[in-house]
């Protein structure tokens, strides 16, 4: 007797059954697995998103609604800039005019200060390049040999060649946003150099106006020396004819003279300061002293124009230097949060890859290497390093705030200054014309009594001190209300407008794989360089200044190039 054992017979519709069962739970498990990638994804993608910096907003100050502290108070926001940008051209000077378009073009420090916004774009492209992947290439070759009596040698050839060549491949995702952070930061410094540059043209454009109107003061103080030089040589002359008529006694001759070679003594001071001024002008121009000269013109007649004053809540969208504190506060808040994102993981990927090989045949699958990963790196104890950055960001910041308030209260200051010397200056002028005015006929009166033998000479000499010094005076204050017009605009702004400001993006020099025009990037907010800057090398050649009346001209005011 026998058995034949078999196994579970199944028919095929309990076979389509089974198998239908099982691409089930494949397709179940593979869309598990797919999910769970997604997940993934999604998880990286949201982190990616993760920013550890502050929600930074500008401080609101609340400042009056006029100036002098009258009026209403209104908030003010803190934005950067509105008088026309050619301000000085309404002194209706063309000399002025000319130096000032000279300076903008060729001066040293306003090109140093636009190649440092180029700088600090580029800083923004290299701070960039961290958030893309890194690809390079390595190939060499190599021939060695190993000594014969070294310890332990291997029975084989002493020489051997090598030869490689592969590539290579990192990234890092910027999951806590620290990358990104340095990148807006850069991009705010970058802003920040923009407002520097500003305020580098406006303080260029306020010196050579101020030192211009020094100059021009002094001219006017010049030619009134020489018209008292030639009165008091008259004075001598008329004096001595009396002392030889025994009409007068020596010490008038003597005080005479005294008065006479002090005025010639105070007006080569005069001409000694002038031409120092004319020095710094030609420095500020990009010319040589020795080769520079700005004719001298004997009256003051440069109109005094009226600017606009705005109103203090403006003030804060005019000042270049205001702009700089607030993009210095920006910058310091992203600086957060990149210390913050220090105190979580940060994952690297690298991949490599080549061919290696003893000899030229390389391009075997056998002679293939390659490796690839990642990796995760967290602090876990390093002394408080990470808090002690974190604490000193937040004190940096605040310390910018402060930087910011100061910057504000400085301007209100500088514009109230500039009120009170523009207005009491121009009063005060006003009043030293009427004294000259009576100064000069009691000296023509003073002298004609001392003529017909009416006075003494003393009181004609008290009368020509008195005009001489009230003349100075009224030149020097004259000067003084110029310069503190000039003051006024700069301290207004000198026509800024914070549109001029380059956008975050735009300080970006370079596209993805652009290789040309490296040398000389595309100008934005109105900041370009020269591409060719040996033109500026020639510091004696002059060109021909605007015509004048009343100019005494001995050479001319140099050009730009």
């Amino acid at each position: 007797m026998s058995m034949i054992l078999t196994g579970p017979q199944t028919s095929p519709d309990k076979n389509m059954l089974v198998a239908n069962k099982a691409k089930s739970l494949l397709g179940k498990t593979f869309l598990r697995h797919q999910i769970s990638k997604g997940a993934t994804l999604a998880a990286l993608m949201a982190l990616s998103a993760c920013d550890l910096a502050p929600t930074y907003q500008a401080p609101h100050f609340i400042v009056p609604a006029s100036w002098h502290g009258q009026g209403l108070f209104r908030e003010a926001q803190p934005q950067d800039t509105v008088i026309r940008s050619d301000w000085w051209t309404l002194f209706n000077d063309p000399t002025l005019n000319t130096l000032e378009a000279q300076a903008m073009d060729g001066n040293a420090d306003l090109q140093a200060a636009a190649e440092r916004f180029v700088q600090a774009r580029s800083i923004v492209m290299e701070a960039r390049s961290d958030l893309l992947p890194h690809f390079a290439l390595a190939f060499g070759s190599s021939n060695n040999k190993s000594s014969s009596d070294r310890l332990f040698r291997y029975k084989g050839p002493i020489t051997a060649t090598d030869e490689f060549y592969g590539g290579m491949a990192s990234w890092e995702p910027d999951i806590w946003s620290s990358i990104r952070n340095r990148v807006r930061a850069q991009k705010y410094y970058a802003q920040a150099q923009a407002a520097q540059y500003a305020s580098a043209r406006l303080s260029l454009q306020a010196e050579l106006a101020t030192d211009f109107f020094a100059l021009r003061g002094l001219d006017a103080q010049n030619a009134i020396y020489e018209q008292s030089i030639s009165y008091y040589q008259q004075a001598l002359r008329v004096t001595q004819t009396r002392l030889d008529n025994q009409d007068a006694t020596g010490i008038d001759v003597a005080r005479a003279k005294n008065q006479l070679f002090m005025t010639q003594a105070r007006q080569l001071d005069v001409q000694a300061q002038r031409e120092v001024l004319e020095h710094a002008l030609a420095v500020l121009v990009n010319a040589s002293p020795s080769s520079f000269h700005i004719p001298e013109i004997a009256d003051q007649d440069t109109a005094e124009p009226v600017f606009p004053l705005g109103m203090p809540s403006e003030l804060l969208q005019r000042r270049p230097d205001i702009a700089v504190a607030e993009r210095e506060m920006a910058q310091a808040n992203r600086a957060i949060g990149i210390a913050r994102a220090a105190f979580y993981p940060h994952v690297s990927f690298n991949a490599n890859g080549g061919f290696d090989a003893n000899g030229f045949d390389l391009a075997n699958l056998a002679n293939s290497m390659w490796s690839y990963g990642a990796s995760v790196t967290m602090p876990l104890f390093e002394g408080g390093l990470r808090r002690a950055q974190l604490q000193r960001t937040w004190s940096n910041y605040r310390e910018t705030r402060d930087h910011y308030r100061m910057a504000v209260l400085s301007a209100f200051k500088d514009v109230e200054n500039g009120l009170s010397m523009t207005a009491r200056l121009r009063a005060e002028n006003n009043r030293l014309k009427q004294a000259v005015e009576a100064a000069m006929q009691s000296q023509t009166l003073t002298m004609t009594l001392y003529k017909g033998g009416a006075d003494g000479y003393l009181d004609a000499l008290i009368a020509q001190v008195n005009t001489l010094d009230a003349r100075i005076e009224q030149a020097q204050v004259q000067a003084r209300a110029l310069q503190a017009t000039v003051g006024m605009v700069r301290a207004l702004g000198g026509g800024w407008n914070d549109k001029l400001l380059p956008s975050p993006d735009q300080t970006m020099t370079f596209t993805g794989f652009q290789y040309e025009g490296l040398h000389h990037p595309a100008p934005v907010g109105g900041i370009d360089i020269t591409p060719n800057p040996e033109q500026y090398e020639n510091l004696t050649t002059a060109a021909p200044t605007p015509p004048m009346a009343g100019t005494l001209s001995r050479t001319s005011v140099p050009s730009k190039n």
